[in-house]
Order: C-alpha cells, then structure tokens, then sequence
C-alpha cells in the first residue's frame, strides 16, 4: 500500500480506526528501525499535540498538518512494504491510543512533556535542551 493511499482511506473510516491508521503510519516512517520505547515517544507527541488544540483536533489533523510529520514530507507514492514494522506500528499506535484514554496522571509515558521531536542528525532554532535522547531521535518540551 502506499501512503497516498492509506491516507485516502482514512477519510472513509470512523474515527477511532483512522486515528489508530494516521498514527501507525506515522510511526512507521518516523521511527521503524527504532525499538518499542522510541516508536511510543514517537507516538505521544501526535497524540499530546492533538491535546494541546493547536495542531488539530484529531490524529490524523495532527500528523497531515504542514512539515510537522514524515507523513506530509514523504511522496505519496511510497510504499509501506514491510510487512513486520507495519504490524509493529499498528500495535504501537493501538497501545498508544489506549493508555491515551487514562486520566493523564495515571499514564505511563515514555517522554513527559515531549511535544516535539527530531532526527539526531537533524537541528532547528526552537530545538533547546532535550528531555530526552531514544535511538535516533531527541524529544523536547517547546510548545
């Protein structure tokens, strides 16, 4: 499948299953090659931007707002074709989403506060002091 396509599809299904879709995909192309733990900090910050308000309502808002994901930089014809890290991200997102649904003081989070994130061998002005380093990426509190 390819993203513009699975992109496409998540406007006909019912919000639960698109928002599990836009994040999983997310995961994917951000951070498949990183373990467990980095993906879930992938995750969480679509998810604590989408509480926030300001970067949309839902998931999939949040993920397709401009430059702020993989998703909107990646060519929609690019294929998800590995099948393993596609299934690991499905899970990851569905776990993500469901320790979303506590109360936030009883989550267990892997980044507290991480609302942004980038590539190690990336670098951007709003990028300060990292709260955390996982694989390949560094996660920040700037918003």
């Amino acid at each position: 499948m390819t993203i513009g396509w699975l992109l496409g599809l998540t406007a006909l299904l019912p919000q639960p299953v698109a928002d599990q879709t836009c994040l999983a995909a997310t995961v994917y192309l951000e951070a498949r090659s990183e373990p467990a733990r980095g993906q879930l900090a992938v995750a969480e910050v679509a998810l604590r931007r989408r509480d926030l308000g300001r970067y949309g309502e839902t998931i999939c808002a949040v993920v397709t707002a401009p430059h702020q994901f993989a998703i909107t930089t990646t060519p929609k014809s690019f294929r998800i074709d590995n099948q393993n890290a596609w299934n690991k991200s499905w899970r990851i997102a569905g776990e993500a989403l469901r320790v979303w649904e506590l109360p936030s003081n009883r989550r267990s989070v892997v980044v507290p506060h991480a609302d942004h994130f980038m590539r190690l061998d990336a670098s951007a002005d709003w990028a300060k002091t990292p709260l955390a380093t996982i694989g390949e990426h560094r996660f920040y509190a700037v918003d």
